[in-house]
């Protein structure tokens, strides 16, 4: 199956991840099993895509909007998503150009009436008259798979919570590295606990790799000071609330 976003969206999904990663004038967010929290108040760091600027909510509590859904499958499965998760088909996710990431909507085929709820941690669809790109297993759930497109209602029912006095608290890790062999990354959390770091190693069942991540840390703020003194001897590392 194919429809008209699913090309463009191949070729946006490193496009859109280097914008999250690089932050360009500071960090503006962090990844976590959960998606992105974005850090900036009132709304989160603006992208470009194809001459159009989108302005990412902070939150997403009481968002409601209806149009036209699509999915996309096979052919993106086990690509990096615009959060930095492998997409799964099988999994419960779909794209959306402004909801944060780790936002659950519930999604109502207006055709039939049945529901689906989804975690955002993409973005996209980027063609015109389009809300939301469905993983194919949501698409299956709402019946949509061999229509391509359907008109549906999207709800949120669980948000991601918001930035309250410039900072958050909480249990926050810096990734510096995943990998599907388990060896590399026990070799790569020795090298940094013999630097006198805190790290831990873990399995992700969802992405099915082994991640290492230094840390903990105990806000946002100080998250962001130890990615910032990383970037040299680990670039492109990010952060993720546990």
């Amino acid at each position: 199956m194919s429809h008209p976003s699913m090309q463009k969206h191949i070729l946006l999904l490193s496009f859109m991840l280097c914008l999250f990663l690089a932050g360009c004038a500071g960090k503006s967010n962090v990844r976590g099993e959960e998606g992105v929290i974005q850090s900036q108040s009132g709304r989160g760091k603006p992208y470009t895509v194809m001459g159009q600027t989108y302005h990412p909510l902070l939150s997403g509590s009481g968002f409601i909007e209806e149009g036209i859904a699509s999915w996309y499958g096979k052919d993106f499965h086990g690509k990096k998503t615009a959060n930095g998760e492998r997409y799964n088909m099988y999994a419960m996710t779909a794209a959306h150009r402004i909801l944060p990431f780790g936002t659950k909507v519930r999604v109502t085929n207006l055709q039939n009436n049945k529901k689906a709820i989804v975690r955002i941690n993409d973005r996209g669809p980027f063609v015109a008259n389009r809300i939301i790109d469905l993983s194919q297993s949501a698409a299956s759930q709402i019946g949509m798979i061999g229509t391509g497109t359907a008109r549906v209602r999207i709800e949120s029912v669980d948000v991601v919570p918001s930035i309250k006095n410039g900072d958050m608290k909480g249990t926050f890790y810096v990734q510096v590295g995943a990998f599907s062999v388990r060896a590399n990354a026990d070799k790569l959390l020795k090298s940094i606990r013999a630097k006198g770091m805190k790290a831990r190693s873990y399995y992700s069942d969802y992405v099915h790799f082994w991640r290492v991540q230094i840390g903990p840390f105990s806000s946002l703020k100080e998250a962001e000071r130890q990615s910032d003194n990383l970037q040299i001897a680990y670039p492109g590392n990010y952060i993720l609330a546990d």
